[in-house]
């Protein structure tokens, strides 16, 4: 029922008008001055007030101001009464926030004309607010549960189609996969053509996973590069090893993005209900450990959920926490793998190598630890110890009198960051242990160049400016090698073994160890190949100008004082 209040001094005239009212059908609150209407009001909320001007204690005027005020009766209908018939009476009364007034003497029908007039407005602009107050929650429903770059489903709305998919496949006794998909190498795109072309490509990936993906299935963005798909009703394994085959090809075709043609490949990791799980969190995990393991183990890939991958997440967590203690009680050792001369057969430097020595697993090789030390960031302090190993080391072979060449160390790309200072680091353990900085050289990968080329270049232009040597390692197996090369202040590229193993049997192989022997010579950089194992590599390198070598060929990575016997005994090719 609609409610209004009358607020009249003027008994008489205030049970008439009440009267009225009431008769019409509307519940009615009566005041008889502005401090008991202010009162009233605030109290039941009417949905109009009729209210006089001339009034003791608090008039007409007061009554407004103090309900404009007040934010739950600021919108409420206000019809003014007044015998004032000054216009600039009635302008002052509009200008307060009055909707109407009426002039006394007034008849019944000119004050329910002016009541409907006004609640009709007033229902009106009401509706209008409600409307846009719905609106504006279907807005904030829809961005709270969508991502707003690409307007795919987010991690929050996809946790609960999960929960419902694995409801519906539990009722109807049917299976569904999950899968998590990680873009590649997406920093490297972000840092090399911008933010804009970053984000462009994100919403070419959405759109392709949107097309592909069936009406009654599900693709949403989960956070940065990582996307997850709901595929319900998976008849077998094999048949969503195939689906992921045919996701990992159309996410590799180039997207053609501000007249770049961009190239990116991705990890996808799957899960199946029930098989591997039936709660969604559980379906989740699984389907995030296949994605990392993907990812780790070769990329452009997808890996199917096992229990092994659990077996093998709880040795990670193991050597993570040994990995502490490890660098703590100093269980790191250096081993040397000679660099040899192809032209004179003699030892020109070594590569330093680290090997852990594990109170209870033995020697540990790099490959089952590097990998977690660069992403419990335990890495930064491995190398500086190696870093600094090497160097005492190299100090005390000259003292001796040794000739020893110069020795390469392997960085990892979070050395990289500006927050780390590099060449601080590095000249500060060449200070420190008395070394001249020609005699070390620094070893990173293209991938870590092209991360942020630009500021791994300027790094790199001060660490030569010290007088410290850098090689790019494993050249050929990055990204952009000839386009970016020149551009990069490097000494020597270290041909990577994937393409010596073949290289006297495989013409690609040969074609493309070649190539970048000549490709540094004309640079003029020194050029070293890994893993020569036979004669024949090493005659085939040496033939066509290849500088140095290592390898089992020559020798295996050598503890310091055997490396130091091998330099005294003068060993040579």
């Amino acid at each position: 029922m609609t409610t209004i209040l009358v607020i009249e001094d003027v008994e008489a005239l205030r049970e008439e008008i009440m009267e009225t009212l009431s008769y019409e059908g509307f519940e009615v609150l009566g005041a008889e001055n502005g401090v008991l209407g202010v009162q009233t009001a605030k109290t039941y909320l009417p949905n109009l007030i009729i209210c006089d001007i001339a009034m003791p204690e608090l008039d007409g005027y007061g009554t407004l101001m103090a309900l404009r005020q007040e934010p739950k009766t600021s919108m409420i209908p206000f019809i003014f009464l007044t015998a004032m018939t000054d216009k600039a009476d009635m302008r002052q009364a509009m200008q307060l926030g009055a909707d109407d007034y009426l002039t006394k003497p007034f008849t019944s029908s000119e004050l329910l004309g002016a009541i409907a007039s006004r609640l009709q407005k007033y229902n009106s602009v009401r509706e209008h607010y409600y409307d846009e107050i719905k609106a504006v929650g279907a807005r904030f429903e829809y961005l709270s549960h969508h991502d707003a770059l690409t307007q795919l489903p987010n991690r929050v709305l996809f946790h609960e189609s999960l929960t419902q998919a694995v409801l519906h496949a539990k009722i109807n006794n049917k299976s569904l996969a999950l899968l998590f998909l990680d873009m590649d190498n997406f920093n490297v795109i972000n840092n090399t053509l911008g933010n804009d072309i970053g984000d462009q490509l994100f919403k070419a990936i959405a759109e392709r996973l949107r097309r592909y993906t069936a009406p009654c299935d599900m693709v949403a963005r989960i956070q940065g590069d990582e996307f997850a798909m709901i595929i319900s009703d998976v008849s077998d394994p094999m048949s969503i090893k195939i689906e992921s085959q045919k996701i990992l090809d159309l996410l590799s075709r180039p997207y053609n993005l501000y007249g770049h043609e961009v190239f990116i490949t991705s990890s996808i990791g799957i899960t199946i209900f029930p098989d591997d799980h039936q709660e969604a969190d559980g379906l989740i995990k699984n389907a995030e450990l296949a994605m990392y393991y993907a990812k780790t183990h070769g990329r452009n890939s997808y890996k199917l959920y096992s229990s092994e991958l659990n077996i093998q997440s709880s040795e990670y967590m193991a050597l993570a926490n040994s990995l502490h203690r490890a660098l703590d009680r100093n269980e790191f050792r250096v081993f040397y793998q000679p660099l040899v001369d192809l032209q004179s057969g003699q030892i020109v430097g070594a590569e330093a190598l680290v090997r852990w020595q594990h109170p209870e697993l033995g020697i540990i090789m790099p490959s089952k630890f590097i990998h977690i030390a660069e992403q419990t960031g335990l890495i930064l302090r491995l190398s500086e110890l190696i870093l600094r190993e090497v160097c005492e080391q190299m100090q005390s072979w000259r003292e001796l009198g040794i000739n020893y060449g110069f020795v390469a160390v392997n960085l990892s790309g979070q050395h990289f960051r500006p927050d780390n200072n590099l060449p601080e680091v590095i000249g500060k353990i060449l200070q420190e242990s008395n070394t001249e900085p020609q005699y070390l050289e620094l070893e990173i990968s293209e991938r870590i160049i092209m991360q942020n080329a630009e500021f791994t270049t300027s790094v790199l232009s001060q660490l030569q400016t010290m007088g410290v040597k850098v090689a790019i390692d494993d050249f050929g197996t990055g990204y952009s090698s000839l386009s970016y090369l020149k551009h990069f202040p490097v000494n020597t590229l270290k041909i990577d073994r994937c393409f010596i193993q073949d290289v006297t049997k495989d013409r690609h192989d040969a074609t493309i160890s070649l190539a970048i022997i000549d490709l540094a010579h004309s640079l003029s950089l020194q050029v070293i190949a890994k893993g020569v194992e036979t004669k024949e590599q090493m005659q085939f390198l040496k033939d066509h100008g290849c500088d140095q070598m290592q390898g089992y060929l020559f020798s295996p990575s050598l503890p310091a004082a055997e490396f130091e016997k091998m330099l005294i005994d003068g060993k040579t090719l």
